[in-house]
């Protein structure tokens, strides 16, 4: 006797998700913002916490290889704006977080996967800076990378993301400036100053353009991400208007792009380049990059040694509730 109402149940609750995917896809269609509250997919829901927790390790991680720099920085003035620059990352990572965890995910959760080695982050920070260029190379080079491949997202369909990221993409200006000014100085130096500039553009050239994802024929969630309006353009496209700014500013700064086939294609309006070492591209994400290990080592022992913080902030929510409560 219960198999009719069974069924009415079921096609109540199919119906109102097929008027649910039709209110998502119409707002799609609009491209207006999805919000927190709002019915979404569970494809959409889950390529968003993949790649907006991604971004956040990013910049988590990426706080490491500058980080090492500030206290051999050349002058207190460079060690005064690189912690500022270092200071603004973590920050960029509470932005991301924050609005990975409107999606349902915990940010305790997001950091085991990351130290466990089961979420990804940019494979540029997997590199080396061996020297004060680097972090010329890594201002010009990986956050003017940072700032083609997100400008875009300030206008993604989910909304907490595409606020987080316009407040992100201002700061990020600024840190590529810095970096270009590092390399322009250096380049007007000595000669071993700009030799120590052109080796850092050398090592950081081709890892800029790894940042854009894997060629789009190659690029698995591209598609259904500029379905979504997560993302506005595809891999090759990004990459390839990110070299059409580097030409211009690397004759400005008196640097040679490592590319000997890098060249203007009149027909298509765009420069055509060498192909990029995709096997590298994969060894490094696969976790076989010079420094992999070091990077994730020190992100555990960072997380590992900050448990008593966690704790005390939590213990003193704790009691302003208690309190609060007691009170009310």
């Amino acid at each position: 006797m219960t198999a009719p109402a069974e069924l009415s149940v079921a096609s109540i609750d199919e119906h109102r998700d097929d008027e649910a995917q039709a209110r998502f896809d119409d707002l799609i269609a609009k491209d207006s913002r999805i919000e927190p509250r709002d019915w979404m997919p569970d494809a959409y829901r889950k390529t968003l916490i993949r790649q907006i927790s991604q971004h956040a390790h990013s910049e988590i991680i990426g706080m490491q290889p500058e980080s090492n720099w500030i206290s051999r920085a050349p002058s207190l003035k460079r060690k005064a704006i690189l912690m500022a620059k270092v200071q603004d990352e973590a920050g960029h990572g509470l932005y991301l977080y924050s609005a990975a965890q409107t999606l349902g995910i915990g940010r305790e959760e997001m950091m085991q996967q990351l130290i466990e080695g089961r979420a990804r982050y940019s494979s540029i920070f997997n590199y080396t800076t061996p020297t004060w260029a680097d972090m010329g190379a890594i201002g010009w080079l990986v956050d003017g990378a940072a700032i083609c491949n997100q400008v875009p997202l300030c206008r993604a369909s989910y909304g907490p993301y595409g606020r987080a990221m316009v407040r992100i993409c201002k700061e990020e200006s600024f840190h590529q400036r810095q970096g270009f000014e590092i390399l322009l100085e250096l380049m007007q130096g000595t000669d071993e100053q700009k030799r120590m500039a052109q080796d850092a553009v050398d090592r950081w050239y081709w890892p800029s353009l790894m940042m854009f994802g894997p060629p789009d024929d190659e690029s698995p969630n591209s598609a259904q991400s500029m379905a979504w309006n997560i993302k506005r353009f595809s891999n090759d496209e990004l990459r390839q208007r990110f070299v059409g700014m580097l030409v211009p500013q690397a004759e400005v700064l008196g640097v040679t792009l490592p590319d000997p086939n890098l060249t203007w294609n009149e027909e298509r309006q765009a420069y055509d380049m060498s192909e990029i070492d995709w096997d590298e591209f994969h060894e490094v994400l696969a976790g076989r990059g010079p420094a992999n290990a070091e990077r994730l080592r020190r992100r555990r022992e960072a997380h590992e040694d900050g448990a008593w913080v966690r704790e005390a902030a939590a213990e003193y929510a704790r009691k302003q509730a208690a309190k609060a409560a007691t009170a009310a």
